[in-house]
């Protein structure tokens, strides 16, 4: 497995990054104890998780998965750099009660024990803002998130969803408080989207801020959706199946599809491995459902695509340009 650094810290990251996000709502317990062993097992150390995954009654549930697989000892925990979130409500009716949710210095306070507690663990190693929060300011914020460092709580503080101004504010404001500040930002980015190579990502590597893409695979749209079909196997549903509705989409996906054919590499690995090449990226979260989605990933580590392949790929899919030029009217 090949390894980074994440950002500005010190800590040394797998270039993959285990999602766990259908653990529990998708996958069993049992299973996902396979998976988080294989991943383990393969060289895979950065684990993302949020205190929401498990989603309406069973809000939470990831995380006491993960706990629990902590539990069963061999030094899991000390072989793992664990990521989780905060800022939904954990209201399994989704209706809190206020400061149960969002980036209030109360919620902060009580969303991090619970999430200690949950995940079996005495420290958190990178507590991730899952998205902005208008109403409560940086300096609040902050002064939440240092107490907790003091604390040995959590160890680095990062931000998910967050577009470029907001990465600015956060990075400035700590700064005047003489603090680290953000060390990541986890964004929507792949093929299909790269808006976030706009803002976002500039951003985050103008503040030294490590990026850790979501939704490598466009919802299913970059995991050969038309060959799957094709084949007789599974079918595109939700957003993946109302996007190939549009013809102009599914022209596009078609090509990408018979372009990776005719070098004999499977889109998905290819997806990843796009990601892998490009500037600032940390590494991609892959959320697999099964042991062998988790070993198509591992493959993508090792797939290099040559210049020729990526140019095509980026006449697919062309990015929006540099900024300020992709501005430009």
């Amino acid at each position: 497995m090949e390894y980074t650094q994440l950002g500005r810290t010190g800590l040394k990251v797998s270039r993959l990054v285990l999602g766990t996000m259908n653990f529990g709502p998708q996958t069993e317990e049992a299973e996902s104890h396979v998976i988080m062993d294989a991943a383990l097992d393969a060289g895979l150390n950065f684990f993302d998780t949020a205190n929401v995954y498990g989603w309406g009654e069973n809000k939470g549930r990831t995380e006491s998965i993960i706990g629990n697989w902590f539990a069963k000892g061999g030094d899991r925990r000390d072989k793992v750099v664990i990521a989780t979130k905060v800022f939904g409500g954990m209201n399994a009716e989704g209706k809190p009660w206020p400061n149960e949710d969002r980036l209030s210095a109360l919620n902060i306070r009580r969303a991090v024990e619970a999430s200690l507690k949950r995940l079996q663990t005495d420290h958190i190693d990178l507590y991730q803002f899952h998205h902005i929060d208008r109403r409560t300011p940086f300096e609040e914020i902050w002064q939440a998130i240092d107490v907790l460092v003091q604390q040995g709580k959590i160890l680095y503080a990062g931000s998910s969803n967050f577009p470029g101004y907001k990465i600015a504010q956060a990075n400035e404001m700590a700064a005047r408080r003489g603090t680290l500040g953000l060390v990541s930002e986890q964004c929507l980015y792949n093929l299909a989207e790269r808006r976030a190579e706009m803002e976002v990502i500039p951003a985050a590597q103008e503040y030294g801020l490590g990026v850790i893409p979501w939704s490598p695979l466009h919802g299913g749209l970059l995991g050969g959706v038309i060959k799957k079909e094709n084949e007789g196997g599974r079918r595109a549903s939700g957003r993946s199946a109302a996007a190939l509705a549009d013809t102009a989409v599914r022209a596009q996906i078609q090509s990408y599809e018979d372009l990776l054919a005719e070098h004999g590499i499977e889109p998905g690995e290819a997806a990843l491995a796009w990601l892998l090449a490009q500037p600032g990226i940390t590494g991609p979260i892959v959320g697999p459902r099964t042991l062998d989605q988790l070993k198509s990933a591992l493959r993508a580590v090792e797939l290099e695509l040559g210049e020729e392949l990526l140019t095509s790929l980026d006449e697919i899919f062309p990015g929006p340009g540099p900024s300020p030029e992709a501005f430009a009217w």
